[in-house]
């Protein structure tokens, strides 16, 4: 048996919003082993062109993605919610090997199962290509300050 991942559905507003920091927080770790443990063992995603079949692939998928993405800094908001469902919006903003930076814009779908790990995600996403100094996301790595404008404050 899974141990329970609070919150847990149905959601209301105020833990929909939780649900969306913790994820938030899990993803600004880039520990991909802590991360994936959010995730059913049977979890279903498609991100951009990428199927992942398990929790064992969604370790391995931001394992790979936090390689190649670098000085990942992330920001989610609250799209909406209903029962066991939340939408998000975000931005991430990070670096190639080349450093090249950019700004990720995306959209995602989660369902959630009763004991509160996510059992499908859905995210579309499209990257920008920005100068260095067109970056709005400057925190230290990890956690995004609690005082750090949110995706709607800085106009994105």
């Amino acid at each position: 048996m899974t141990d329970e991942r609070l919150p847990l559905p149905p959601f209301t507003e105020e833990t929909a919003k939780q649900k969306v920091r913790l994820a938030e927080d899990g993803w600004n770790s880039k520990d991909a082993a802590k991360v994936a443990l959010a995730y059913s063992l049977d979890t279903k995603w498609r991100n951009r062109s990428h199927f992942v079949n398990n929790r064992q692939e969604a370790q391995n998928f931001l394992e790979k993605k936090w390689e190649e993405e670098l000085e990942y800094r992330l920001i989610k908001e609250l799209f909406a919610f209903k029962d066991n469902k939340i939408a998000v919006r975000y931005a991430y903003e990070y670096r190639d090997h080349n450093n090249n930076w950019f700004r990720a814009y995306g959209n995602e779908n989660w369902v959630f199962g009763e004991d509160g790990l996510m059992i499908e995600r859905y995210a579309s996403i499209n990257d920008l290509a920005i100068k260095e100094s067109e970056r709005k996301f400057h925190w230290p790595h990890g956690r995004r300050p609690d005082n750090h404008p949110s995706l709607s404050e800085l106009g994105l």
